[in-house]
């Protein structure tokens, strides 16, 4: 078989960011399904926690949804109860999103039990290796 010049998959870059997430995720996910939500819906409770509101393109972005995703999300948080939407001052046209005392409800109940996994894993890992990774991972993003 023909040697690729490609590195080897295990120094794959999106792979073993991928792996990284999908073992810090599995920590997460059984808080998320004991709240009925999914990670997706918990990004924006989180981007929306402690904002007065934020535009929809802005919490795409803050979030890294597709807007077409984060549309059909937004949609079945608002019938759940947990966001609602605004019009934006000055501009009936533009729309905003905040928590709703509900939403807020649900942040306060999880909020201990993520920071729970988060000292979890630094423990696992180490607060300095915990400092250096975030420092390393903002700085290949940007």
């Amino acid at each position: 078989m023909r040697k690729s010049n490609l590195r080897d998959f295990e120094q794959n870059l999106p792979m073993a960011l991928l792996r990284a997430r999908e073992a810090v995720m599995s920590r997460f996910r059984p808080i998320l399904r004991e709240h009925g939500l999914t990670e997706q819906q918990w990004r924006v409770i989180r981007a929306l926690h402690g904002e007065d509101g934020l535009e929809v393109t802005a919490l795409a972005d803050k979030t890294l949804l597709l807007m077409p995703s984060l549309t059909r999300i937004l949609k079945t948080m608002e019938e759940q109860g947990w966001v609602k939407r605004f019009a934006v001052e000055g501009d009936n046209r533009r729309r905003q999103m905040r928590l709703s005392k509900s939403g807020h409800a649900l942040f306060a109940k999880i909020a201990p039990q993520s920071e729970g996994e988060y000292n979890d894993i630094e423990s696992d890992v180490g607060a300095e290796d915990m400092d250096q990774l975030y420092a390393l991972l903002n700085r290949l993003a940007r």
